[in-house]
């Protein structure tokens, strides 16, 4: 319970003092924008759905005025957002507001999650962002931010993990100011606690976050479903510190089960890894501000059944074992040698080879 406190207090602190994020909608209390942000940014960067925002709040200020728009107008200043049973429910769900409940937006979660298009997620939003209501978000940042925090590795796409997070985003939910806290979580996960190279030497959660202490924050959260055929992008760190390597066994539900591989960071997107990109993910995951950083590979590309994989290797020579990474198995590299690789690996193991991958 301690921990659930000081969790809530950090984060309020940071969000009152230093969250700077800037978007159109921060701060509304007007329920019916908090909706239309919510909906325009389904499925939406928030870059791309601030210009769409600020185009129906200037044409349709009110719900009512929404409501009261012809149909091809709607659809055509949603054009370019996709995904238009969106743009549907909006008109539905407008006119319902409009019909049933006078024009005003209801405002207890009951009713509102009742609305078509709204979900709990949304519903939670505009209860405690209009109306101060006690009901906490969970989206993919507050699942990264508690997953990271209390070092949680249950799946957030499976039944108990649903839950699980829900349930402890209620708990450390500030009661007081739930809207101020939604918002802190949610900008806290796009700025600091990022899904790539999360910016863990500024943040004001390091000293308590568990996934931090065991060298576990660029493994979670953990998702149980791999989407078919697409494309993966690893980047294999090399640490070497007193004569060893860590070397991590994978384990079971993904690709190359039981294999053994180095401190894996993975993205849904390339990354591109200077030296300068490298120091500073060193600062801020292994608290190490001079790495001799040995060599960084070119990209490998492996085709699987149903994924690709793009991998990149950087090999870094560390003064001593990272506090964060202590749990970690660390091996002499003639030990190395008798343990089980995936392909990729053994490609940049082989010296043949890994001359023709650096750059």
């Amino acid at each position: 319970m301690m921990l659930y406190k000081k969790f809530t207090a950090s984060l309020m602190e940071w969000h009152l003092t230093q969250n700077n994020r800037q978007m159109p909608w921060k701060g509304e209390k007007d329920p019916y924008k908090i909706w239309l942000s919510e909906v325009i940014l389904q499925q939406t960067r928030v870059e791309q759905g601030r210009t769409y925002y600020e185009n129906f709040t200037s044409k349709y200020p009110t719900v009512a005025q929404l409501a009261a728009a012809p149909d091809e107008q709607v659809f055509k200043l949603w054009e370019g957002l996709g995904y238009y049973n969106r743009c549907k429910n909006l008109l539905f769900t407008a006119r319902t507001i409009v019909n049933q409940y006078n024009g005003v937006f209801p405002d207890t979660y009951t009713d509102i999650v009742a609305l078509k298009g709204i979900g709990p997620y949304t519903a939670a939003a505009i209860a405690s962002f209009a109306f101060n209501l006690p009901y906490a978000v969970v989206d993919g940042n507050v699942y990264r931010v508690l997953a990271r925090f209390f070092n949680i590795d249950t799946p957030t796409d499976s039944t108990e993990g649903k839950a699980l997070f829900t349930e402890l985003a209620n708990e450390v939910l500030d009661k007081k100011m739930p809207g101020a806290f939604n918002q802190a979580i949610m900008d806290f996960g796009a700025t600091i606690c990022k899904p790539m190279a999360p910016a863990c030497s500024v943040c004001p959660l390091q000293t308590a976050c568990n996934a931090r202490k065991h060298g576990r924050v660029n493994m979670l959260p953990v998702k149980n479903k791999i989407l078919q055929k697409k494309t993966r992008h690893f980047t294999w760190f090399i640490l070497n510190a007193q004569n060893k390597t860590l070397i991590h066994k994978r384990g079971a539900g993904d690709i190359w089960e039981n294999l053994h591989e180095f401190y894996l960071v993975e993205s849904t997107e390339k990354t591109t890894w200077t030296r300068a990109a490298v120091e500073q993910w060193c600062r801020d995951q292994l608290g190490e501000s001079a790495p001799d950083i040995l060599s960084i590979s070119g990209i490998l590309s492996q085709q699987l059944t149903h994924q690709t994989i793009k991998a990149q290797f950087i090999e870094v020579n560390l003064p001593q074992i990272p506090a964060p990474l202590k749990e970690f198995n660390w091996v002499s590299r003639s030990r190395m040698q008798e343990l089980a690789f995936p392909r990729l690996v053994n490609m940049w193991l082989d010296p043949k080879k890994r001359d023709s991958l650096l750059f």
